[in-house]
């Protein structure tokens, strides 16, 4: 029975990785970035239009779309330890005033605007919290994979949002906790101090997590790189110090484990040009080939849109436009206020307008605790959904005379 089951998920995974595939080839083709393409191909494959968990091809649906989940995970924590190969430590900090004024005010305005907008539809206010809480998540990925793809992650505005959504992922986690401690069913069991400890855990593995990436990894992979016989396994520990930084960043740091894949990813940035092209090149392979796609198209496999209400449509379009402005001006305001010009704090703003995974996760968790019911659950997907996919035109949109610049510049340099 469980070979049969295997069996199935080769075509499930066979299914999505080709879908991602030619969806992806179609959206570059109209000028796109590819990961819009993969978005669209989850939403089609999902129960809104094709339903592919249901055919009758697969006896275990539910099985199946929690595997494809864990595949998915996967899939963005190593996108965002090939995201954190990419940068520097010191180009975070060069861009610290902006990460913090764009983290706190992109976390907060959306709570701020979101809690007022769910109390106009009748909903209490701690629904318009926990509502708030979930608008306040920002998923890097998706921002980061579109200037992966246009070649200019590492621009200001690039290192700006990596460095931006550190600080939001911090501050939305330590909303949701703050929100279930004080509102939730468990309300009357917590106090200050664990509300205080909440925050310290996060602050002491950021720092610990740092550390060990700066000093020690490097270190460690160059000498690795030197061993006859563990030459040709730098890429394999690469991915070992993926998986172990994000198992901690959830375990003992209580935030996303992308954020210590990230991490991970930003320390072994800091080895030779050997050992950081070897460990680049086989996670590359491995995740844009297999698991990033899956990751995006299971975006859309998650709800059926179609199942959504008449009448719950006019908050979602009132969301959808509170979710947009909201985190626009919030982490735009607090790059202006960082040191970023007009026209950079607007991009970054842009960057940070999709809530991805870490929208679904706290979002999801609300709805297992009881504190969202499943009737504005699905508006509220839509909007995340929305986002998501909005995201990377719009991305693309912004930053047009960059990804022309580069062109130019790289026909220059050919010829």
């Amino acid at each position: 029975m469980e070979s049969g089951f295997v069996v199935q998920l080769f075509l499930a995974l066979g299914v999505i990785i080709a879908g991602a595939q030619f969806s992806g080839a179609a959206a570059r083709a109209i000028g796109q970035p590819r990961v819009f393409g993969e978005l669209l191909a989850g939403v089609v494959l999902g129960p809104t239009m094709l339903g592919m968990t249901s055919w009758g091809v697969f006896n275990d649906p539910e099985t199946l779309q929690h595997t494809i989940e864990d595949f998915a995970e996967l899939g963005v924590l190593f996108l965002m330890f090939t995201v954190g190969l990419e940068v520097h430590l010191s180009e975070l900090l060069s861009v610290g005033k902006v990460a913090i004024w764009g983290g706190i005010l992109g976390g907060l305005l959306p709570v701020l605007m979101g809690v007022p907008t769910i109390v106009l539809f009748d909903y209490s206010l701690e629904t318009g919290i926990f509502v708030g809480v979930v608008l306040a998540a920002t998923s890097v990925s998706i921002s980061a994979q579109t200037l992966l793809e246009l070649g200019i992650l590492r621009t200001k505005e690039g290192i700006g949002l990596l460095a931006t959504a550190v600080v939001d992922d911090i501050l939305a986690i330590l909303l949701l906790s703050i929100a279930i401690a004080t509102l939730g069913s468990d309300a009357e069991n917590a106090s200050v101090l664990e509300l205080v400890w909440i925050f310290v855990r996060m602050v002491l593995y950021l720092g610990g997590a740092l550390a060990v990436a700066w000093t020690v990894l490097p270190r460690l992979f160059n000498w690795l790189h030197r061993q006859r016989e563990l030459a040709r396994s730098v890429a394999s520990f690469g991915l070992v110090a993926a998986l172990v930084f994000g198992w901690s960043a959830d375990y003992l740091g209580g935030i996303a484990a992308i954020t210590g894949a990230f991490i991970a990813g930003m320390g072994l940035s800091q080895t030779t040009e050997t050992v950081k092209t070897e460990i680049e090149s086989a996670i590359h392979h491995i995740s844009y080939a297999f698991l990033v796609p899956i990751f995006f198209v299971n975006v859309g496999l998650h709800t059926d849109l179609t199942r959504i209400g008449v009448d719950m449509l006019p908050l979602a379009v009132v969301l959808l436009f509170v979710a947009i402005v909201s985190k626009v001006a919030g982490a735009g305001i607090g790059a202006r206020l960082g040191g970023f010009n007009n026209g950079e704090s607007f991009r970054l703003g842009v960057c940070m307008i999709s809530r991805g995974e870490v929208g679904l996760i706290i979002a999801s968790l609300e709805l297992s605790l009881g504190l969202l019911g499943q009737k504005l659950f699905e508006p509220l997907f839509l909007v995340i959904l929305l986002t998501t996919v909005l995201t990377p035109p719009l991305v693309r949109l912004v930053f047009r005379h960059k990804s022309e610049e580069r062109e130019v510049q790289y026909s220059i340099d050919a010829a």
